[in-house]
């Protein structure tokens, strides 16, 4: 996602009057405002993807916190983190799995030339790199041990 896309989803909340994904998407943005004026540098798509994800985290560790405590005044906070979770996943790029996974980490291991488990840690390195870390990690390492044993 780009800067650009992410002001015209703030201009799209805004005119659809959805409070909720408004107010995520200016926390979005203040922080990439705040990486701008701190560093004093454009941001890239990967500063946006690691905004999201921290403001995820945080709400995912709160989410957590609330439904552990599981007392019945804290249904409402409970519901609202929840929406604000599922529109922070939304956001995010799309999570390479399944078959696209399997065929990315045949290449890098040929191109890599591992062999042995000794060549996992390489193997997940490169995929690391090639994906921006957008996939599905257990998989991958199950994946890639079975390919390498």
């Amino acid at each position: 996602m780009q800067k650009a896309e992410l002001l015209e989803l703030i201009k799209q909340a805004m005119k659809a009057q959805d409070k909720t994904r408004l107010s995520i998407l200016r926390q979005i943005n203040q922080a990439i405002k705040q990486i701008e004026v701190d560093e004093r540098r454009d941001v890239t798509e990967a500063d946006i993807v690691a905004c999201i994800k921290k403001l995820q985290k945080v709400t995912n560790e709160e989410l957590e916190a609330l439904r552990g405590a599981s007392a019945d005044s804290y249904t409402d906070r409970i519901e609202s983190l929840a929406s604000q979770a599922d529109i922070l996943t939304s956001l995010l790029p799309k999570q390479l799995s399944g078959s696209e996974l399997e065929a990315l980490a045949d290449k890098l291991i040929a191109s890599l030339g591992a062999s042995s488990k000794r060549d996992m840690g390489k193997v997940m390195g490169a995929l690391t790199k090639q994906t921006n870390g957008n996939f599905d990690k257990p998989a991958a390492a199950a994946y890639i041990g079975s390919k390498l044993a």
